[in-house]
């Protein structure tokens, strides 16, 4: 039996053993999850997530250990939410980011959670807005969600995280990339990474070229800068926690902030309710009802969209 009141209540004071045994209760979806959910939510909401996103190889996770550093330097306690591949036998995380993060490892004001995709696309773990959930209520300041590294269709950041940035790296492309995969949508801030090599410099021109290009700002509208980071040696790093700070500022002026946490919310409640829809309905597989349904499609008496309406109505007097 688990004690949730004494469980949160552990996790509010920075238990690692609490906030990490929370979490797994949120990647199981525990029948406890609900309970969890509810106690933590008067102590949410105060955390500023960042977001980082980018092809493989770019340096993600060199990237956010030096944030890590960075924001420690400034007193902030830091959470990390390192979304890694899943392994197709176990369904667990194939590659611990905590592995590059050991200079963090015994800092009792940094908790680095690695989560499995478990299959799921976008670059996110579906738990993800829960987890994030548990390290807010447990006091972290700043949140850094690294997602697994997927490629152009890591998107799914934008909508999970406060500020949104972006990482590239010179000589591989990326720059050509980013005009067709959407990058340009979701990044609020933009991070050449790995400047010191040939190219660094032409990668920026071209982003902020194709920037340019975009849409139509207005004067009070952001800009995503760009900055040129040598995240191995801790270079431009002081520089990004420098433009991360102003776009929150310029979140909070702007009212954007609540707007997109808002936003956020109801995503979160979306998915939960169509999650729950979904096990409604595989409790209808084998029903008689559903199989029912599916022969009268087969012999031609219903179309699957009058079956599916049927269905539907079916499940609202349950």
């Amino acid at each position: 039996m688990i004690d949730v009141p004494t469980l949160v209540e552990q996790a509010r004071q920075g238990r690692p053993r609490a906030v990490a045994r929370l979490i797994s209760l949120v990647e199981n979806a525990a029948p406890e999850l609900r309970e969890v959910m509810a106690a933590l939510a008067p102590h949410t909401g105060h955390a500023y997530t960042v977001g980082l996103t980018g092809s493989p190889g770019v340096g993600k996770s060199t990237s956010t250990s030096a944030l890590v550093s960075a924001y420690r330097r400034l007193g902030k306690r830091v959470g990390v939410l390192a979304v890694d591949p899943s392994s197709p036998f176990s369904g667990g995380a194939l590659l611990g980011d905590r592995v590059r993060m050991q200079d963090h490892a015994t800092d009792p004001e940094v908790f680095i959670r690695s989560m499995a995709t478990r299959g799921h696309l976008g670059g996110l773990s579906w738990a993800a807005p829960q987890a994030l959930r548990v390290l807010d209520a447990a006091g972290c300041d700043v949140i850094l969600v690294e997602t697994v590294g997927v490629g152009q269709s890591e998107v799914e950041i934008a909508a999970q995280a406060d500020t949104t940035v972006v990482l590239l790296a010179p000589g591989m492309g990326d720059g050509i990339q980013a005009a067709k995969a959407g990058i340009l949508e979701i990044g609020d801030l933009f991070v050449v990474n790995k400047a010191d090599r040939d190219g660094a410099d032409a990668t920026a021109r071209e982003l902020n070229h194709m920037l340019g290009l975009g849409e139509a700002r207005g004067a009070g509208d952001w800009r995503p800068p760009i900055v040129k980071t040598v995240a191995a040696r801790g270079e431009g790093v002081d520089e990004v926690v420098e433009a991360l700070e102003k776009h929150r500022a310029w979140l909070d002026e702007h009212g954007e902030l609540a707007v997109r946490r808002a936003r956020r919310a109801a995503e979160e409640i979306e998915a939960i309710a169509l999650a729950a829809l979904r096990a409604r309905i595989g409790d209808l597989h084998g029903d008689r009802q559903l199989a029912a349904l599916a022969e009268r499609v087969v012999a031609g008496e219903l179309d699957p969209y009058g079956a599916a309406d049927r269905l539907v109505a079916g499940l609202t007097t349950l």
